[in-house]
């Protein structure tokens, strides 16, 4: 899993960012996203409050104007926030970044869908509450698992074949398990998911620490057209890749997933990367389903993924 680096801006360029790196703030100090919403949400719009680190006591605030940020700053740096309790914050300008992977230039980090331009791309922020991650925690921690070489997975509805990249029909597990009944009711009340769906599959991963992903589409055959995935337990950035005709072709196969043996020597590539906050649902469809390559690097962090793929 990647997770998040934040930098200060280049000198002058403070009140251009409207990220703000807020320490001494998070659950772990008894202060919760929704609460720190509210607090700064008087500076102007609040685009979303993000864990900074696996601490949960240092957030990033991004505000969707560099001038609220700026205002923000201001007032609360180093001075006692009367809406959160009275606690002093120590805060900074910030931008989001990807650690540099193998030697690669890093990618801008966004903190929502629409700013990838991606079509098909969404991002869901708080799907589930952090109750409801924890029981689901839960849940999942009585399941049966499956080691693999690289991490432990749960398969529910119909199992996911590993040799074939492929999901056997003819194996019904049975009913999705309770344990996601309200999320896959949350899924079909969402005005944003106009498509009327029978989900009847479900991966769960666990990847430990300095597992990531390489660079796949998965098998259109055994997920068709949409893949959900709810993240739980830690935040990770997700890079997504779209390679140049000629410059590398995929294998045609209908059994496995497109995947990228080694893809920094692939020169010609389209890269973009977004943050996935704890309890944020992300949805593959269309375009970026299809024609854009998923990707975590490999680095030593927690974080548990838990998965909804359709067939």
């Amino acid at each position: 899993m990647v997770m998040p680096r934040f930098v200060r801006p280049k000198e002058g360029d403070s009140e251009s960012s409207p990220n703000l790196y807020v320490a001494n703030c998070g659950p772990a100090v008894g202060l919760q996203f929704d609460t720190i919403v509210s607090a700064f949400s008087s500076f102007g719009e609040v685009k979303g409050v993000y864990a900074a680190d696996e601490s949960g006591a240092r957030v990033i605030v991004s505000f969707l104007e560099p001038a609220s940020a700026h205002s923000a700053f201001i007032a609360l740096n180093g001075r006692p926030c009367p809406h959160l309790g009275g606690r002093s914050l120590h805060i900074r300008h910030s931008i989001l970044q990807p650690p540099s992977s193998r030697g690669m230039a890093s990618v801008p980090v966004s903190l929502n869908a629409s700013d990838l331009n991606i079509p098909g791309l969404y991002l869901f922020h708080d799907f589930i509450s952090a109750v409801e991650e924890e029981q689901l925690l839960q849940a999942v921690d009585t399941g049966s698992w499956i080691s693999l070489s690289k991490r432990r997975v749960q398969h529910y509805g119909y199992k996911f074949c590993y040799d074939t990249r492929n999901v056997d029909t003819k194996q019904h597990l049975g009913a999705l398990p309770s344990f996601v009944s309200f999320i896959l009711e949350r899924i079909s009340l969402s005005p944003d998911i106009p498509e009327k769906l029978d989900l009847d599959q479900l991966t769960v991963n666990e990847y430990p620490p300095g597992v990531g992903l390489s660079p796949h589409i998965d098998t259109h055959s055994a997920f068709e057209g949409l893949i959900f995935s709810l993240s739980l337990a830690g935040p990770c950035i997700m890079e997504f890749r779209r390679y140049t005709a000629g410059s590398w072709a995929p294998k045609t196969a209908s059994i496995s997933d497109t995947e990228v043996e080694n893809p920094n020597s692939c020169s010609e590539v389209s890269r973009k990367a977004i943050y996935l906050p704890p309890r944020s649902m992300l949805l593959l469809s269309g375009e970026a389903r299809c024609a854009w390559h998923h990707y975590i690097p490999h680095h030593k962090t927690y974080r548990q993924n838990f998965e909804r793929l359709v067939v």
